[in-house]
């Protein structure tokens, strides 16, 4: 079956992609079927072993603070992008730490810990009776209008 580059051009406009790689597809497809068009995972190979990935993650768990970041207690992809190349000597880009940190199951969260100082008790108060004056009341479900003079209509 003879494609034509109106059917390709259609087909990359509606899958958003290059009409080039459009046209690598429908060959793969062509050639191999559907398991041609698998992902056949990420292209570049990671650049730390098991060994240095077990040694990295349990790095991380002794904290920011262990590795000589005093003013803050997060995680950050540059921290961990410096982290790497002082115990490894290999070079990442923030993204490619990114990467890596979701490959092995590693995901942007809160901190686990929370300050010493807090007292749970004085936060339940503020909660309950200071941040209900702050936040007032919600607004209504009736249409407004930013205009000054012509009010909506409801």
């Amino acid at each position: 079956m003879l494609i034509t580059d109106v059917e390709v051009q259609a087909a990359a406009c509606r899958d958003r992609v290059d009409q080039r790689l459009q046209r690598r597809w429908r060959k793969a497809w062509r050639d191999g079927g559907a398991e041609a068009l698998r992902s056949k995972g990420p292209v570049s190979r990671e650049k730390l072993g098991p060994q240095q990935w077990s040694r990295l993650e349990m790095e991380l768990r002794k904290g920011p603070l262990a590795h000589g970041f005093a003013n803050d207690q997060r995680w950050t992809l540059g921290r961990i992008k410096t982290l790497i190349g002082r115990l490894f000597h290999v070079g990442y880009t923030p993204e490619g730490v990114w990467k890596l940190m979701r490959r092995h199951g590693w995901s942007c969260q809160v901190p686990v810990r929370q300050a010493l100082e807090r007292d749970e008790e004085a936060v339940a108060v503020w909660k309950a009776e200071v941040w209900p004056q702050i936040k007032g009341w919600r607004a209504t479900w009736a249409p407004t209008s930013a205009s000054r003079t012509r009010q909506a209509r409801g």
